[in-house]
């Protein structure tokens, strides 16, 4: 498979890893916009979350439990992050398998979408 995240899931490219279990692996973005930049990602291959079968979305859940405990562990629970998923070509979605970025450790802008 020629997907990146997925050559990451099966270590054939490295990565700084924040956490891993049997389902989700969290690393740190190469190309960070924040002090803390995590990407959570599936270790089974989706495109975007419109490709996840109804009988596989509690990996959804599992992955914003797995927010929690990066945000809780990292010390930036409490004082806010942003969780972000793009979602095909208009939402921005770059890499072809689901993800969601952490951005943290700092007051981070008001988003405000730009209409076309």
């Amino acid at each position: 498979m020629s997907c990146i995240f997925c050559k990451i899931v099966n270590g054939e490219i490295p990565c700084s890893k924040v956490y891993e279990d049997d389902k989700v692996l969290a690393f740190n973005d190469i190309n960070p916009v924040a002090p803390y930049h995590i990407l959570v990602i599936p270790k089974a291959h989706y495109e975007s979350i419109i490709d996840i079968p109804e009988k596989d979305m509690e990996i959804v859940a599992h992955i914003h439990n797995v927010i929690n405990k990066i945000a809780s562990d990292k010390g930036f629970d409490k004082a806010g992050f942003r969780i972000i998923n793009n979602c095909g070509e208009d939402g921005g979605q770059e890499v072809k398998h689901i993800h969601y970025h952490i951005l943290a450790g700092k007051k981070l802008p008001l988003y405000e979408a730009q209409a076309k």
